[in-house]
């Protein structure tokens, strides 16, 4: 009997995760363990080195073709501020819930700062301002290029009227094509995953993890709690979707989110998901799913938040309301065309520290826990994203 491809990539990450704390405790010679290490990393980044081939002309055709498609309809007009009210509200619950779990159990108060002075004085300091972290993403041509060239081709398209009646087809037929592509790759995924997540568990550094196990599992605990309670109640409250089928819909991608630590290259999963196990409409999906990667990262947000309290608790300094606020809202901000890759969002946590003052050097204690953790506040922007397909094709066709 033929396993299905959600059952081969459930076992991949078994199989991943048995690996990886085999190699990460068992005394294996250095040669051996660098050559399974090696092997498991050529797998993961051959899985997501293709899906990001794809990623590109994905959200170009997607987004593209998603504006020009409904701005014949009635319902364009009301999907841009729906997804817009939906991010923001989403993004600014993360943020305060975890500003308020930080507040309650006070994680990184009493640890000696001293234990990290190492890695904090070897790290080096940039400054990272708004106006450096939009340059820096036009300069690298990020996912936030590529989605406003596409929103503008699809404006001009549309009012083009007939005349670009041609060039739609194409893009069209384009999207179907790069589909098609990604179920190709998606074959590739139980062994692109095993590898993945062979190598992040073998590779954590234990003893920092039992260091920092209370901000860790703070940390974990309420991004969980956004993810299965926050999200979920909004879904069902809105659509009166299922929560429960929801999950089991998505679990191909949150499997890939979770193991890649990129929601950009989960996009083509996520989108194949949405339309085909959950029915959205798939012009809505287009446009959605691409645009909400860049405007709707819960997990990043209430990560940054987190972070940044830790990093004031760590260093004996109280923050008032007012800076706890600006904490938030920076937060949210830098959360936005923040590049979908792991780890990130240490980018633009320099940016949420100085802030307010912190240190920014203390983002070199974080970095060597972030990639576990990484994984988790993924799957929680993906979430997001899908929900918000549900939620904005519900409110627009009422």
């Amino acid at each position: 009997m033929k396993l299905s491809l959600n059952t081969q990539i459930f076992f991949g990450a078994l199989l991943g995760l048995a690996f990886g704390i085999i190699l990460g405790h068992t005394a294996f010679p250095p040669h051996t363990r660098s050559s399974f290490l090696f092997g498991f990393d050529l797998l993961g980044k051959i899985f997501i080195d293709l899906l990001k081939m794809v990623l590109i002309p994905l959200v170009f055709t997607s987004i593209t073709a998603g504006i020009a498609n409904l701005k014949n309809s009635s319902e364009s007009n009301r999907i841009w501020p729906t997804l817009i009210f939906y991010s923001f509200t989403t993004t600014a619950l993360a943020a305060i819930t975890g500003l308020l779990a930080m507040n309650f159990i006070k994680a990184g108060a009493g640890i000696d700062v001293h234990l990290f002075k190492d890695k904090m004085d070897a790290f080096a300091v940039h400054s990272m301002t708004f106006s450096n972290f939009g340059l820096s993403a036009i300069s690298h041509i990020n996912i936030l290029t590529v989605v406003l060239l596409a929103v503008f081709c699809g404006i001009a398209i549309a009012l083009s009227g007939q005349r670009s009646q041609g060039i739609l087809k194409l893009i069209n037929q384009l999207f179907e094509i790069i589909m098609t592509l990604v179920g190709w790759i998606m074959r590739l995924a139980p062994l692109g995953i095993m590898g993945l997540l062979a190598k992040l568990i073998a590779q954590s550094n234990a003893s920092l993890l039992y260091d920092l196990s209370k901000y860790i599992l703070v940390v974990v605990g309420t991004t969980l709690f956004h993810g299965t309670v926050t999200l979920p109640a909004i879904l069902w409250l809105i659509t009166k979707t299922s929560p429960w089928n929801f999950f089991l819909a998505m679990k191909e991608a949150f499997i890939t989110a979770f193991s890649t630590s990129s929601s950009t290259a989960t996009l083509p999963v996520s989108l194949r998901c949405v339309t085909e196990n959950l029915g959205i409409d798939k012009n809505i999906a287009r446009f959605v799913l691409p645009v909400g990667a860049v405007l709707n990262m819960d997990g990043t947000a209430m990560y940054e938040s987190m972070a940044a309290l830790f990093v004031a608790n760590l260093c004996g300094v109280h923050l008032t309301l007012l800076s706890q606020v600006l904490v938030m809202l920076t937060a949210m901000m830098a959360s936005i065309g923040a590049p979908g890759i792991p780890s990130a969002g240490m980018v633009t946590m320099i940016m949420v520290l100085q802030s307010v003052g912190l240190p920014a050097q203390a983002v070199a204690i974080l970095i060597a826990i972030d990639r576990p953790l990484d994984t988790i506040r993924t799957v929680v922007n993906v979430e997001g994203d899908c929900i918000g397909a549900c939620v904005v094709q519900k409110i627009v066709s009422y």
